[in-house]
């Protein structure tokens, strides 16, 4: 019900905005320009989930044959202790936990062409738990929550921008962000779990949060003080083992159980070309209504107010130039690492408002990309709360970003 008012809503008020400016500012190209920035955003749509269906349909084989071979439960006995307290509704050991976590572990290191396959199966998992299919479970919300608010360790892709830009040192944002997106997703549990009533002071959640938090410390110890290069290769080592090592396990724990890992692969291929396929409406719809409340000078205008509103009361409005990054980054992810380059290419890539645009764009995820791809690969309609909680990640997560900016860069 949310994401259908929001969506009638982004193209109510920009028709609205297109009107007046056609009336009373004399913009005759304004509808036209609207519709052009449909036409390209449904077709990026496509190409978007068309692109998904090589990747799909490998991964899909893969976890197929991961879950026939077993593997994939015991994944989920293993992080059954956690799960069980955050998804009640799923069952002990069931396949679903494997997916989640694999998909939660490929979030982390930023490897999302791996991440969104694993999710997607896990959706499809999760689906099959369901007795209300167009409506989303309590799982599905608190996974697809988790997910946009989602624990990135390392943002390598923005480290690269940022060196592209002309950083002195790209990952001087690698602290901050990986605060900031903790931050978010800590956000986004409690959330979820005020309105699913899940108590979350309970011994395997908090060893979780414990453990997380050590890894973190773990990490910036070890990577701090590395050149921006460097960081760059042990990164997409660590990834590049994690998720090959995945790929071989399954495999060779196939092989071992005497599965026939080549024909298991082929079924699970085939449902990664019917979910890519099935994405398709879903995203081209999302997308069309951001892109129209875009052109319109929408986000423009409410940035503007926000900034007007904090330089009314004499507060410091540095950060106003890089607020059109976290409020894209919840619409679009493309559209908020070009609006982050625009922000270091006006400002300097080593100013704070560059910094700030980079810290935000590690730091959040893009909201309304996930709730369409992810419920649109199971057909669910009624998202009940999880766009709500997915916007108070976003909202706490941008906030923090902003407070860390101006602790860690003045």
């Amino acid at each position: 019900m949310a994401l259908n008012i929001v969506w009638i809503s982004f193209f109510v008020i920009a028709f609205i905005v297109a009107l007046i400016k056609l009336i009373f500012f004399g913009d005759t190209e304004i509808f036209m320009k609207i519709i052009n920035g449909m036409f390209d955003s449904a077709k990026n749509g496509a190409e978007i989930s068309l692109g998904l269906v090589g990747m799909m349909t490998f991964w899909l084989g893969i976890m197929k044959v991961g879950e026939k071979a077993g593997m994939i439960t015991l994944f989920a006995k293993a992080v059954n202790p956690f799960f069980s307290k955050l998804f009640p509704g799923i069952p002990k050991n069931h396949p679903a936990n494997g997916s989640i976590i694999m998909n939660f572990s490929a979030n982390m290191l930023g490897l999302d062409n791996a991440a969104t396959p694993v999710g997607l199966k896990a959706m499809q998992e999760l689906q099959e738990l369901n007795p209300e299919k167009e409506t989303a479970t309590n799982a599905q919300i608190m996974f697809l929550v988790l997910n946009t608010a989602g624990i990135a360790l390392i943002p390598t892709s923005v480290i690269a921008l940022r060196m592209a830009n002309g950083a002195a040192n790209p990952a001087d944002i690698f602290i901050p962000a990986l605060i900031g997106t903790f931050i978010s997703f800590i956000s986004g549990m409690i959330a979820v779990a005020f309105f699913q009533k899940i108590n979350l002071f309970k011994l395997p959640i908090l060893i979780f949060l414990g453990s997380f938090i050590v890894m973190m410390a773990g990490l910036y110890f070890g990577l701090n003080g590395l050149p921006p290069e460097k960081i760059e290769i042990v990164t997409g080592l660590i990834g590049g083992v994690l998720i090959f090592s995945i790929i071989i396990l399954f495999i060779v724990y196939g092989a071992f159980k005497k599965l026939n890992v080549y024909d298991a692969f082929i079924d699970g291929a085939k449902d990664g070309f019917k979910t890519s396929i099935m994405i398709i409406p879903f995203l081209i719809a999302i997308l069309v209504a951001i892109s129209a409340f875009r052109t319109t000078g929408c986000m423009d205008y409410i940035v503007n107010a926000i900034g007007s509103c904090f330089a009314y009361f004499g507060l410091d409005t540095r950060f106003v130039p890089a607020l059109p990054v976290g409020l894209m980054k919840t619409l679009s992810g493309g559209g908020a690492r070009g609006l982050m380059v625009d922000v270091m290419q006006a400002y300097g890539a080593d100013s704070f408002q560059g910094r700030l645009a980079s810290v935000i764009q590690g730091s959040s995820e893009t909201t309304f990309y996930v709730l369409a791809v992810y419920f649109g690969s199971v057909g669910i309609k009624n998202t009940r709360h999880a766009l709500i909680c997915g916007l108070i990640a976003d909202l706490v997560g941008l906030i923090a970003a902003i407070i860390l900016a101006y602790i860690f860069f003045g």
